[in-house]
């Protein structure tokens, strides 16, 4: 019995360890194509030389391309190989391929891009959340805007807090198609604060223009949730456009 357990907790670490191997590879290859290193339609080399390469197990290469097909990164066919897809086939609001963009210094047409998705879809969320949210959505909000308060968007708890505050708002809507995009974005929002306090040690404080949202989705005034949701996005967006 105590074999066959340290066997099994072997297998498990083994797992543990390709897991671990197959999603760096991911990211690595994925980090390469987002930023232009590798391009649409460029081919990949046969998996045993891919592996090779890399040196790591065929196993962990194949699980890596299989995420990378997942989000619309690489296509795979038997007689044609693996190659890169054109880009309007990527799953860019996928949360890894946001945090991956933003590894690096991001694609000013993809930031242009993101911040005219959020200007068209959180405003109109916002207003939404100041007829249909709940007393425990409030509260949520209002505890996102204090842990914002208490430990500053340079911090890794200041940055969940914010993410927070997004998540619930699009979940005050009531629209679960809205709500469904909530991990998207909240990448987005997630991942460009961070940028920005990479960026500068002097990042502004955005904290006023979402104690702004929460007052009047608090209040229910729809037309100024509307208004100020779309002022903290403007905001954003030159706080971004200066960052890079």
């Amino acid at each position: 019995m105590a074999l066959r357990a340290k066997s099994v907790a072997k297998r498990q670490e083994r797992r543990k360890s390709e897991m671990r191997i197959h999603q760096t590879i991911a990211q690595e290859l994925g980090i390469a194509i987002l930023t232009g290193i590798h391009r649409p339609g460029d081919h990949f080399p046969g998996e045993i030389e891919q592996a090779a390469t890399l040196g790591v197990s065929r196993t962990a290469y194949r699980e890596a391309i299989r995420i990378l097909i997942a989000k619309g990164l690489l296509d795979s066919k038997p007689k044609s190989g693996t190659h890169i897809t054109p880009q309007e086939k990527w799953n860019i609001l996928d949360p890894d391929m946001l945090a991956w963009m933003f590894m690096g210094k991001p694609d000013e047409q993809f930031i242009h891009d993101l911040f005219e998705l959020r200007s068209l879809l959180e405003p109109k969320a916002a207003e939404l959340a100041a007829q249909r949210r709940s007393a425990d959505q409030l509260e949520l909000m209002r505890n996102a805007i204090e842990d914002m308060r208490l430990h500053g968007l340079a911090t890794a708890e200041g940055q969940a807090a914010d993410l927070k505050f997004h998540s619930v708002l699009l979940a005050a809507t009531g629209n679960a198609a809205m709500a469904s995009l909530a991990s998207s974005i909240g990448a987005a929002v997630q991942w460009t604060t961070d940028f920005k306090q990479r960026a500068s040690s002097q990042a502004r404080d955005s904290l006023s223009e979402h104690v702004a949202v929460f007052a009047a989705i608090e209040a229910g005034n729809t037309e100024a949730a509307r208004a100020t949701m779309t002022t903290l996005i403007q905001l954003a967006f030159e706080d971004m456009a200066f960052a890079l």
